[in-house]
């Protein structure tokens, strides 16, 4: 154990290189640049990225921990430095992500007086609790000599159990004053090993899937998380069970395979919401049963509990039992609880297999798939432009998208075939979060196709981090599907009230879209604008060959009947009486099964 004289910035350095950290993003402010100094320092060893909103710099983070599974640390500024991160924050608590977010806080010797962007008529440097609901903990230390212990606290809490953020929110003088410290080593104050299921519970488990005719397995995001695709892949094969899979669970099994029923829920697929629908027994691992993955726990729509039979595995105890009854917990880790259930079933002949039901439902699909991705009209199709976009890359490409049509869009048509390599603010669906976290993506798998997949809407929310790709020289490709609008609310308000308002972009009363790849190339990297279904491959094609930053402008269908994904479930979303989804509304709450 050594001990050293090091400020409490040079404390927070050499504890990220401790813990493997490459990249630390964020934006410089006086509250903050003790930190930017010490990093300047270990600069060989530690990259500083810049970023051009702090929101990004989070979203960054958030990337790069979903396509390594390594965290990253965040850092900005005291005041609307730090509170512009809470959106990112939020994002990553939602999909349980571990990211560390490093802020700036009012000093010790001046807290309370009014410091300037300090938040005190409540509390004395009250800006923290801003974050209370969107991250596992926070801390704010009083002294230099607390950091260390506060350092591998934070990484015990974002790291283990359920992953989520973690916020350190360190005054100006505790990072710039010095004392005589010891770095903790992080094996010697980690918790390690992946808890195991009551092992009574498994048996139980184990006995009620072997004697299933329907089997279903639910691929949550917890199955990425813990890099529990393998022991998945092996379970249902033994089980011959079909696979679906969440949003944020996309990608737990190679979507070529034979028992992969694709995606749940409202913008899911017709195979999977038809399997999960008619299962007699339904394995959940690391799955949040939402209401977009489970159509609003409407009955029959996706899930029906009862009568199926619940078998949920989850690391995080609140989850169990939430939205549906369970006919057995286990409470654990995904990856071990399905290598325990593994065991428990034994080497055996598989499971009664329903293979031509599957095979049914999938052709059914593909076709239903084809009418939209097969489309040559013009304006093209966001579905044939996504079908266009992956044919340009390799099977292990990682796609990233943030919220709206193209979200949807890519959970429906795009075909993943590995784990990480689909990338998506599932449960938060934020604006904005796609080009920065492809950013972060880029930069954990630097040797990957990363292809950030965007509405214009999102990204006109954060295209400013095209120069932070710039900057940085990542080859991150960036499509922007535009349809001059918010069309998926556009959508949803049609839908729903017979009407539309604000959702159009307008202009001299036509649809107004900027030239953004005029755009690209003001940022100085490769752009090109596609107009035909046919010029899509070719233009991402030179633009992923380019070798750095690129973009490309696509004009894509505004009508939602063609545009939007095909909906397959349902969603429950109030609207008021008289509107012409009323009586529809009301119905279908009445079968919902969560209450």
């Amino acid at each position: 154990m050594v001990t050293q004289r090091l400020t409490g910035a040079q404390i927070v350095v050499e504890y990220l290189l401790r813990q493997g950290m490459r990249y630390a993003a964020g934006i410089p402010g006086h509250g903050c640049w003790t930190l930017t100094d010490a990093l300047l320092d270990r600069s060989d060893e530690i990259r500083t990225v810049q970023v051009m909103h702090e929101q990004s710099a989070v979203h960054l983070a958030d990337g790069f921990y979903r396509a390594s599974g390594e965290p990253m640390l965040a850092f900005t500024s005291i005041g609307p430095g730090a509170t512009n991160t809470v959106i990112g924050m939020a994002t990553a608590y939602v999909d349980s992500t571990a990211v560390a977010l490093f802020t700036g806080s009012a000093h010790t010797t001046m807290r309370g007086h009014g410091l300037l962007q300090e938040l005190e008529r409540r509390h004395v440097a009250d800006n923290p609790r801003l974050f209370e609901p969107v991250v596992k903990e926070w801390w704010q230390p009083s002294r230099v000599d607390e950091l260390p212990f506060v350092l591998h606290r934070a990484w015990n809490a974002m790291r283990t159990g359920r992953p989520g953020p973690v916020l350190l929110d360190v005054p100006m003088d505790v990072q710039a004053e010095a004392a005589e410290v010891t770095i903790p080593e992080p094996v010697e104050r980690e918790a390690r090993g992946r808890p195991r299921p009551d092992a009574a519970a498994v048996e139980r488990a184990a006995l009620l899937l072997a004697g299933a005719k329907r089997p279903v397995i639910v691929a949550g995001g917890g199955v990425i998380s813990s890099d529990a695709t393998a022991e998945l892949r092996a379970l249902a094969e033994r089980l011959s069970a079909p696979v679906v899979t969440t949003w944020n669970g996309k990608g737990a099994i190679d979507e070529t395979h034979p028992l992969a029923g694709q995606t749940i829920g409202d913008t899911g697929s017709t195979i999977g919401n038809a399997l999960a629908g008619r299962a007699d027994v339904v394995l959940a691992a690391g799955c949040r049963f939402t209401d977009w993955s489970a159509s609003s726990w409407r009955e029959g729509v996706t899930f029906a509990i009862p009568p199926s039979k619940l078998i949920h595995l989850d690391i995080d105890a609140r989850e169990i039992g939430k939205n549906y009854p369970v006919e057995v917990p286990l409470l654990g880790d995904v990856r071990a609880g399905l290598a325990d259930l593994l065991d428990a079933l034994g080497a055996g002949e598989p499971g009664t297999a329903y293979g031509d039901e599957i095979d049914r439902l999938r052709a059914e699909w593909e076709a239903q798939v084809e009418v939209k991705s097969g489309s040559d009209a013009s304006p093209m199709t966001m579905a044939r432009a996504v079908r266009e976009i992956q044919a340009a890359t390799r099977d292990d490409a990682i796609v990233v998208t943030g919220a709206g049509l193209p979200q949807g869009m890519v959970k429906q048509r795009w075909v993943t075939r590995e784990p990480r390599t689909h990338i998506t603010s599932g449960g938060f669906s934020t604006m904005g979060f796609t080009l920065p976290a492809a950013i972060g993506a880029q930069l954990a798998r630097p040797d990957a196709q990363v292809l950030a997949v965007c509405g214009d809407g999102d990204f006109l929310q954060t295209m400013q981090e095209l120069a932070a790709a710039a900057m940085l020289e990542v080859p991150v490709c960036t499509v922007v599907l535009d349809n001059s609008g918010w069309i998926s609310i556009k959508g949803g308000q049609e839908t729903h009230f017979g009407r539309t308002a604000v959702t159009d972009f307008m202009r001299d009363g036509r649809p107004y879209s900027p030239d953004f790849a005029a755009i690209g190339r003001a940022f100085g990297i490769h752009a090109e604008f596609a107009d035909q279904p046919e010029d899509v491959r070719p233009a991402v094609e030179r633009a992923l060959a380019s070798g750095g930053p690129s973009l490309i402008h696509v004009r894509v269908e505004r009508d939602l009947a063609l545009a939007g994904p095909d909906k397959t479930g349902w969603w429950d979303v109030p609207v008021p009486e008289g509107r012409p989804a009323y009586d529809d509304q009301l119905r279908g709450r009445a079968e919902q099964q969560h209450r």
